[in-house]
């Protein structure tokens, strides 16, 4: 704390308090609750902006969209199969959704920007140095799972089940079904493939170590089983061990990662040490 003379007849200093803009100290605390709300409408009108024009973009290839998303079922369909809808505006919905999804998929580097940008005042100067990779690792692993999902979880999910097809059962999935079991299955994928991005933050910030991890494997697995019966979209163990098993690889993963960048262990409290 600097000193500066006193002004008067007796001679003497007072101290000084250092200037408020700390860029080392969070600035969350200067912000009043209203421009936090005036700051969440920006963020959330900007990502509803992007959105909209990534739909204007996803209508224009709209049919190639539907044919590379359904592309998975048509290959599990038995040999003369189609996709069948039985309600008028089934198909014309279809189209809707899949322009929708796909302009929250084209803008969700931006929209995790803007999340990044609500999310910085409260953050250190050294933890908003981070923004480029929060973003990038995020966008990278929705999109490893959105990828995981088409080419290996749905088509080995649709192939199952289409392998009950017999000369008296047969297999005529509705459009709108196929579709939704898609979705659901690609934003499950979505974000489990985020838990390398969640790890490497936390260990950035020392908040967990590789060893933490590796010590509780065994409780991470029954985790895992449980959360994997929960955001199933079926009620099947095929499904369930189809979201389990990447998490499971990806547990891994996140345990080397946690080893690469963050300590070994965390420092021991200082009563613990004297």
């Amino acid at each position: 704390m600097a000193l500066v003379p006193f002004p008067g007849p007796q001679s003497g200093a007072y101290p000084v308090p250092p200037p408020e803009d700390d860029d080392d100290s969070p600035a969350i605390g200067k912000m009043s609750f209203l421009e936090h709300l005036d700051e969440l409408r920006k963020r959330i009108v900007n990502s509803a902006i992007a959105i909209g024009v990534c739909v204007v973009v996803g209508f224009a290839f709209i049919n190639r969209i539907v044919d590379f998303i359904l592309a998975p079922t048509r290959k599990a369909l038995p040999a003369g199969v189609k996709l069948i809808y039985t309600e008028p505006g089934e198909a014309f919905s279809l189209y809707v959704q899949i322009a929708l999804i796909m302009g929250v998929v084209l803008a969700a580097p931006f929209i995790m920007y803007q999340v990044w940008k609500f999310i910085a005042p409260g953050l250190y100067s050294n933890e908003k140095r981070m923004a480029v990779p929060f973003v990038l690792f995020t966008t990278i692993g929705f999109v490893l799972g959105a990828a995981f999902n088409h080419y290996i979880a749905f088509p080995f999910m649709m192939a199952f089940f289409a392998s009950f097809n017999t000369p008296d059962l047969a297999f005529m999935p509705k459009l709108d079904e196929v579709f939704g079991l898609y979705t659901k299955m690609l934003l499950g994928m979505g974000i489990v493939f985020q838990m390398p991005a969640v790890v490497f933050f936390l260990a950035k910030m020392k908040m967990i170590t590789a060893r933490f991890l590796l010590a509780n494997f065994k409780y991470a697995f029954l985790i895992i089983f449980i959360a994997a019966a929960v955001i199933t979209p079926t009620g099947d163990m095929m499904t369930q061990t189809i979201f389990a098993a990447p998490m499971v690889a990806l547990y891994i993963l996140s345990i080397v990662i946690a080893w690469v960048v963050g300590p070994k262990r965390l420092r021991a409290p200082a009563d613990e040490i004297s």
